[in-house]
């Protein structure tokens, strides 16, 4: 390693000595580096430990040691994260493609046990629990037998990579949400690699929530499964140093408010302002006034604010937090004595950094708040949310049709629901879940929930029978306080019983409604709403027969059961009577900051951390009883439909062909704005005549046994079926459908697009998408690139992409094109009924766009030529080289064979 700036240095901790990488030492050389934000001082050590020559050059230092906060991103770098965080929807692809990674290299002529985590992975079983049983003492076991029943192959697997692969750990499930389990266990805040360097904890994760981490100041995001493989193998993120927003806090939260109106208050104006692409860092007098609590939740939603993070620094609170947490002693002090020594501890005496722009808030304006019914910026102030029910209803009203009555099975011992005719209208709240790790990490509104429903239960109401309450803590810390503090029994006497610990209504593991509730919906096209606590709220997320989504704080989740209704104005309708007659209001159960931090301060305290995390990995006796299979190498079962080895590395050579330009066409599907990974990646349940379902049907699978997509997400047989396949995809080549609907053209054929996709491919013709802004926001969905890539898409012209998809779609071999001008395909006349040609990626490709990003297309239709500029978003070299491999998998095994 190079050490161009003789930053290596001896750091005395303990009585032990650390080789450390000081920042200080660039500053002498650029002394404007001592006004870099802390998130890019992070990045400074990063280049500086890992200075090679190669990944990281002398000149990728200086870029961002004279970095400057206004001008554009145009310097690219490599950063080396210390470790990689996975969640089981997301991680199995991973392992699988490592287990086929591990078959290409033998039959290449390679050693396959040199296919391994190169640093640190982590895995946390957490996104397969469903909300089958719930209201009920049971609940948690059910889900639980039900969830092992399902999942059983898939577990086999994972415990097969962890014996199997080196630098891989799992953490078994039910034991907590993955977000959540990072901040109370896994996160380091420094890390101490095997030489004995310390240097700040770092990660990548495989959802987009990994950001809840930059709360205890350590720096990550969420990437797709694609570029976490990548980095697991050894290879550098490679980034342009992005811009920073400096988010200033000052005051006190009023009384009545939470962390999470706050944070909704937060994104919805970081939505506003456009910070897409760029880094949030927040300082200000208000930190010291925000528990680590409230951090975790603001960094948690930096998705939904549309940043790659938003973190805070490194403080006293950060030290506070670790030690009650259960972090070992020596770990704190380390801690402590590395980021003062790196200039990395904020104090009130910290300078304020440089930002690119900055924008503030006093803590004491926020007030109560919702968030929906569709998107988690859509604020809504409680007092508010009546009225704006009422005026979305119009345009979630027209998507609802009558259907005929086909409830869904409930599960075996879900309880009986009776609805009387006439109760249920729309706005009736029908899921109310206290779920994800955005706020069940947080004691403070953990508490809160619990004391709204000490209090109403004490004065005789009751959650209203048709909602389905839920209770899935992101760890058993949670259930540990809540039991202490006697307010699970409370929650208890509300039906919000614990149905499972880990990611469930907010990702669409809902389980079903009641038979008379989706009986009732159903016939009346009724818009009906879920409540939950949650980050994500997109239309079709969280359940099929759900039009209307509102997140919610935890008090208010109780609230709103107990209301069983949406549309309610808190200040003038009553709750419901008490025993002795009275109306009882919102505010006669609210309780005060008082209340709430006393309890905390009582309940939550070390011991929890030590014995629910002493032997995290062992798991329960279901998960040790399992059968795993040994061997460097995976014995795939041909009649899986869980698991298989998927194409990426069939027939393929040790060099890679020469790259071509697309001609010749097809449009599989033209899309609006604001397409989510929920839209375009395979998500929630499996309809029987789907062509996933009809493919699970044909392999002796019975409807009651396809699972979720998330669950077969290891299979690239059904995941390609559902990729497109959300239903409420709306495809403008289909006029009128809802669904993974499209034409086959030339023949106008109407067909799902999956067939239409296979009956292409079988004529050779390539494929592309149309879509408008904010294509493939959302979640960090691997599949979503995974599928467009293995249904024969070639390219995506959109008005503007998502940061992780539009990476990802890189990382599969699919191109990324922006359209430019202010146009897009209305503008210019597409219908997608042309054949489509794009000139100047295979020339262009060589020199990694250098003369020039803007690459021509061409529309012909009947004749007629509609010729357009679009931008490349092939951003780096780096990608360049994995577009030429034909993506980045194929890319590092032909690099780690070549070693």
């Amino acid at each position: 390693m190079s050490n161009s700036f003789g930053s290596k240095a001896t750091l005395a901790v303990g009585g032990k000595n650390y080789t450390i990488y000081k920042i200080s030492e660039v500053e002498k050389a650029f002394p404007q580096a001592a006004k870099l934000p802390f998130s890019l001082k992070i990045l400074l050590e990063n280049l500086l430990r890992k200075e090679d020559g190669l990944a990281v050059r002398k000149t990728d230092i200086e870029a961002l040691a004279k970095w400057n906060p206004t001008a554009e991103p145009d310097a690219e770098i490599g950063f080396t994260p210390a470790r990689t965080l996975l969640q089981d929807f997301t991680g199995v692809p991973c392992v699988v493609d490592l287990a086929a990674m591990r078959d290409a290299m033998a039959r290449m002529g390679g050693d396959p046990a040199k296919i391994n985590p190169l640093s640190p992975a982590e895995l946390v079983i957490d996104h397969s629990v469903q909300v089958d049983d719930f209201g009920n003492a049971n609940a948690f076991q059910h889900n639980s037998d039900l969830e092992f029943q399902r999942n059983q192959e898939r577990y086999v697997f994972l415990r097969w990579g962890q014996t199997a692969l080196d630098n891989f750990k799992v953490v078994p499930p039910e034991t907590g949400i993955v977000h959540q389990v990072n901040l109370e266990y896994l996160a380091r805040v420094v890390f101490v690699d095997k030489s004995n360097t310390a240097y700040p904890d770092t990660l990548v994760g495989t959802d987009s929530h990994t950001t809840m981490i930059n709360g205890l100041g350590v720096l990550g995001w969420g990437v797709g499964g694609i570029e976490a493989e990548a980095a697991m193998l050894g290879q550098p993120v490679t980034m342009l140093i992005p811009q920073v927003v400096g988010f200033k806090l000052f005051g006190k939260l009023a009384p009545g408010s939470t962390a999470t109106d706050l944070v909704l208050t937060i994104t919805q104006m970081l939505r506003k302002k456009g910070v897409v692409g760029k880094f949030v860092e927040f300082f200000g007098e208000g930190l010291a006034s925000l528990p680590l609590a409230d951090r975790a939740t603001i960094a948690n939603m930096a998705p939904e604010y549309g940043a790659t993070c938003g973190i805070f620094p490194v403080d006293a609170e950060t030290l506070k937090f670790l030690r009650s947490s259960g972090r070992p002693e020596e770990l704190v002090q380390l801690v402590e004595a590395y980021y003062k020594a790196q200039g990395l501890f904020h104090t009130k005496e910290t300078p304020v950094a440089s930002y690119t722009d900055t924008l503030e808030l006093d803590l004491a304006t926020v007030q109560p708040s919702l968030a929906g019914p569709s998107r988690p910026q859509d604020r809504v102030l409680v007092k508010d949310v009546k009225k704006s029910f009422q005026e979305a209803l119009p345009k979630l009203l027209s998507a609802a049709k009558p259907k005929p009555s086909l409830p869904m099975a409930s599960s075996e011992g879900n309880p009986e629901v009776t609805v009387p005719p006439g109760v249920l209208h729309h706005g009736s709240v029908v899921i109310a879940a206290i779920t994800s790790c955005t706020n069940t990490s947080n004691p403070y509104v953990m508490v809160a929930a619990g004391l709204v429903a000490k209090k109403a239960a004490a004065l005789g109401l009751q959650t209203k029978p048709w909602v389905k309450t839920s209770l899935a803590p992101g760890s058993k810390v949670v259930t540990d306080y809540l039991t202490e503090s006697n307010l699970l029994p409370e929650l208890e006497k509300l039906r919000f019983y614990v149905v499972g610990y880990g990611c469930t209504t907010c990702i669409g593991n809902s389980g079903p409604l009641p038979d008379a509730v989706s009986k009732e919906v159903a016939e009346k096209a009724l818009v009906v709403s879920a409540v939950l606590s949650g980050n994500r709220n997109f239309e079709g997320r969280v359940h099929a027969e759900v039009r209307a989504n509102y997140l919610a704080s935890p008090p208010l989740v109780v609230a709103y059961a107990l209301a069983g209704k949406i549309d309610i104005d808190w200040d003038a309708e009553s709750l419901g009577k008490s025993s002795n007659g009275k109306d009882v209001y919102l505010k006669d159960i609210w309780p005060t900051h008082e209340e709430v931090g006393a309890l905390v301060d009582k309940h939550v305290h070390r011991a929890q951390f030590e014995k629910i995390y002493a032997d995290v990995f062992k798991g329960d006796p279901a998960w040790q009883a399992l059968n795993v299979p040994e061997g460097k190498r995976f014995a795939w079962d041909d009649k899986s439909t869980y698991v298989k080895n998927p194409p990426y590395f069939d027939n393929m050579p040790k060099q890679p062909a020469a790259v071509k330009d697309i001609a010749n066409a097809r449009c599989l599907a033209v899309l609006g704005d604001s397409i989510t990974t929920d839209h375009i990646s395979p998500a929630g349940s499996i309809k029987k005549d789907s062509p996933a379902g009809k493919y699970l049907i044909s392999h002796g699978v019975m409807p009651a046994d396809f699972n979720s997509y998330g669950a077969r997400r290891g299979n690239h047989e059904v995941m390609m079926r559902g990729t497109f396949a959300n239903v409420r995809l709306k495809n403008l080549l289909a006029p009128g459908t809802e669904g993974g609907v499209t034409r086959h053209l030339p023949d106008g054929t109407e067909m799902s697009i999956f067939d239409a996709s296979m009956k292409y491919q079988k004529d050779g013709v390539p494929l592309v998408i149309l879509a408008g802004k904010e294509y493939g926001s959302g979640s960090s969905r691997d599949w979503a690139a995974k599928g467009a890539m293995l249904l024969g898409i070639k390219a995506v012209i959109a008005e503007s992409f998502e940061r992780i998809h539009r990476s990802n779609l890189v990382g599969m071999g699919v191109v990324p094109l922006q359209f430019v001008n202010g146009q897009n395909a209305a503008s210019l006349g597409l219908s997608g009924e042309e054949i489509f040609e794009i000139h100047g990626i295979a020339a262009g490709i060589l020199n990694n766009f250098e003369s020039g990003r803007e690459l021509s297309v061409k529309a012909t239709k009947d004749g007629k030529v509609t010729e357009f500029k679009a931008r490349v978003r092939i951003d780096t070299p780096q990608e360049c080289l994995y577009y030429q491999h034909g993506g980045i998998l194929q890319y590092v095994l032909r690099q780690l064979l070549a070693t």
